[in-house]
């Protein structure tokens, strides 16, 4: 079979962890979508259930959110314990940020903020390893915001680096991955971050919120032309998975 039976519920979906009530899978939901998948979504630190298995679901996708991988909260060391769930399985894994971070500690690397106190907020260049270059074409500059990078686990490939933060996007194993930066982010939800994370821009090395604006202008093509390319690497084709189960459907970012 080479399309979805969407008649008989055979849309294979991806397990997506969110970490507020009103946070939105943007554009990685919205690809994710259109290459035929469905998403499921859970927000752990709110009381949702993560599966004991992927059996029903084609991967799974953790994005970022204000807390710590270091939080001593049930929701992220719950998020932290899944991983072993994750890599068990096989299924594609992409980890946005937080989701990289708590990835990164499940395998034993550390995860902290720069003794300076140095941030990345805004937009700031990239560069791909080796790895990354032989993977595919990078975008020169990201869009940030993260108090906190990782260690490169044990066993893990690097694929990007940065100045200020060196670990941007690393490859563990054939199927589990983790960028630090933030391509997801439409246009509307850049304005909330912007309105919302505007108390963090006095912090080092922040920008602030017209920068994010006019940064988007000049480097966001490249970026959404990446993200569409990565996770295509990633998930690769929704038919590829028919045995993944139906979930529900993606509201609008």
């Amino acid at each position: 079979m080479t399309r979805h039976d969407h008649s008989l519920g055979r849309v294979p979906r991806i397990l997506v962890v969110m970490h507020q009530e009103t946070s939105s899978p943007g554009r990685v939901g919205q690809v994710l979508t259109k290459m035929g998948y469905a998403l499921d979504f859970r927000r752990p630190v709110l009381g949702d259930p993560l599966p004991g298995t992927l059996d029903n679901h084609a991967g799974a996708v953790i994005f970022g959110g204000p807390m710590s991988a270091n939080d001593d909260i049930e929701g992220i060391r719950a998020e932290t314990r899944w991983m072993d769930v994750v890599l068990k399985s096989g299924k594609p894994y992409l980890g946005i940020c937080l989701g990289a971070q708590i990835l990164a500690r499940n395998l034993g690397a550390k995860v902290y903020g720069r003794d300076d106190g140095h941030v990345e907020i805004g937009w700031y260049p990239i560069r791909p390893t080796e790895a990354g270059i032989k993977m595919m074409d990078w975008p020169d500059m990201v869009y940030q915001f993260h108090r906190e990078g990782f260690d490169m686990p044990r066993g893990a490939e690097l694929l990007a680096t940065s100045e200020t933060y060196p670990n941007q996007a690393f490859r563990y194993g054939d199927n589990a991955w983790g960028v630090q930066f933030h391509a997801e982010l439409t246009l509307a939800m850049m304005h909330r971050w912007a309105v919302r994370g505007a108390q963090r821009f006095v912090l080092p090395g922040a920008q602030v919120g017209a920068q994010h604006l006019s940064g988007r202008l000049l480097h966001d093509a490249a970026l959404f032309t990446w993200l569409n390319l990565f996770l295509d690497k990633v998930f690769g084709p929704a038919d590829a998975h028919l045995d993944a189960k139906l979930s529900p459907t993606l509201p609008p970012a």
